[in-house]
């Protein structure tokens, strides 16, 4: 017999822990290859995540409601058959899984490589706690910075030192007293009194104290995906230098090749024809044209991608998903409109994969649906800009007439923002990639379907 490591996947580029929500299966309990054995739970997704072997479940290491850093051993296998893989060799969950629907039709393509630098996994269990961090500076290889590298990521140390705190106060709740993004965020928002390090060495405190609960009022604490999402959210603030730029768009000719077409459409392909296939489509052909939009800050460097993957928000009833529609410029509209369909009905029934709400290099959210005129929404790390799409609607419009004298006329508007990342976009290229998806979006071919 052998054991096989069973690990916390990472659910997404910046995301650097996983919360183990549920575990479906109990120690002694026979489990099948490709059988979801725990429920976990990210900002981007809850997901089951299938067993890498056949086997009994010898051991469970990380219970439930613990987060842990990703590529953590959270659980053992017990299976001849793992004796092959040993135990540094058992595949990540995720390569089990099925490919997103968006790449169907193509190769199966391999995952891309690491692109940012993540922290190194957490110490397992079985080792000892990490040693306490000197909030001093040595001079050498065991510097305050290297010390506190092996007990936070990098963003929680970029969080830490913009509010001056000092991490090794803090008490982490990670794998071996890490200080995980919840920790520090949390710290802040609580206003303790804690000393903090401030530049120059002076210390300082949080006086802000936390609301509190008023007769009558009701007090519930927040689902795993609702707190994640504020870390998230948050976090995606602290990161990025956001600034939203505005236009309006006439989905006049749209709406006629929409009504045109789409009985037909929906005939032949069973898919129904919105006008978020269109907006995806204009999308990918302006980050073709401006590929800083398409692109992430590594510290100082920008990493410029190739792959155009676009993230669709999903409203839930219990929070927001972002599933990926991978390579979305090598698909045509009917291609766009059945992965976009797809991957929306499986994220509200929580049927979503680990893979499917990775790697999306560039974002859509839609306020619209609920009859919003605009938005300014927040960044989806580690993207740097994100697409607002207002509510599409008839609208009258002052147009030049035939004779030279200007007339009324009614026509399908929408107005769509752009937040993004001042550090590497100026203003004027945001618009300029505004004014080609608009460009785009008031031409489109009738052929385009």
């Amino acid at each position: 017999m052998a054991r096989v490591d069973i690990i916390m996947p990472q659910m997404g580029e910046s995301i650097a822990e996983g919360t183990l929500s549920k575990w479906l299966k109990k120690v002694g309990d026979e489990v099948k290859r490709d059988e979801p054995i725990f429920e976990i739970s990210t900002d981007k997704v809850d997901a089951e995540i299938p067993s890498p072997a056949a086997g009994v479940l010898a051991e469970i290491i990380v219970k439930e409601g613990e987060t842990v850093a990703v590529q953590t051993v959270v659980a053992r296998l017990e299976t001849e058959k793992g004796a092959a893989l040993g135990k540094s060799e058992a595949p990540a969950p995720s390569e089990s899984t099925s490919q997103p629907v968006a790449s169907a039709g193509k190769e199966a393509s391999s995952p891309a490589p690491q692109r940012e630098i993540t922290p190194a996994p957490a110490p397992t269990r079985q080792q000892p706690p990490a040693p306490a961090i000197a909030a001093t500076h040595t001079g050498n290889g065991n510097s305050f910075e290297d010390r506190v590298r092996t007990k936070s990521s990098p963003l929680v140390r970029k969080i830490a030192a913009e509010h001056g705190v000092n991490i090794a106060s803090l008490q982490g709740s990670g794998v071996a007293g890490r200080v995980t993004k919840r920790d520090i965020l949390g710290f802040i928002d609580s206003g303790a009194s804690t000393p903090t390090l401030v530049p120059g060495g002076r210390a300082s405190s949080h006086d802000l104290p936390l609301p509190q609960p008023w007769a009558g009022d009701v007090v519930e604490p927040m689902s795993k995906m609702r707190a994640l999402i504020s870390e998230h959210m948050v976090a995606s603030r602290h990161t990025s230098a956001h600034v939203t730029s505005f236009i309006e768009i006439d989905f006049t000719r749209v709406a006629k090749i929409r009504a045109k077409n789409r009985a037909e459409f929906e005939a032949t392909t069973g898919q129904k024809l919105t006008y978020m296939p269109f907006i995806i489509k204009a999308v990918t052909q302006g980050l073709k044209a401006f590929p800083v939009m398409n692109s992430s800050v590594a510290g100082t460097n920008v990493i410029y991608r190739k792959q155009i993957n676009i993230g669709v928000a999903v409203a839930l009833d219990w929070g927001l998903i972002v599933p990926v529609i991978k390579r979305a410029d090598d698909l045509s509209l009917s291609g766009i409109t059945r992965a976009l369909n797809d991957l929306a009905a499986r994220a509200r029934a929580k049927k979503l994969s680990p893979e499917e709400v990775q790697e999306g290099t560039f974002t859509i959210t839609n306020p619209g649906v609920f009859g919003s005129l605009m938005g300014t929404p927040i960044i989806n790390q580690p993207q740097v800009a994100i697409l607002g799409v207002g509510a599409i609607e008839k609208r009258p419009k002052i147009l030049p007439g035939v004779d030279g004298e200007d007339t009324i006329a009614i026509r399908t508007c929408a107005y769509f923002s752009i937040s993004f990342d001042h550090r590497i976009i100026d203003g004027a290229v945001a618009d300029q990639f505004l004014g080609f998806v608009k460009k785009t979006i008031e031409s489109f071919p009738e052929t385009g379907l």
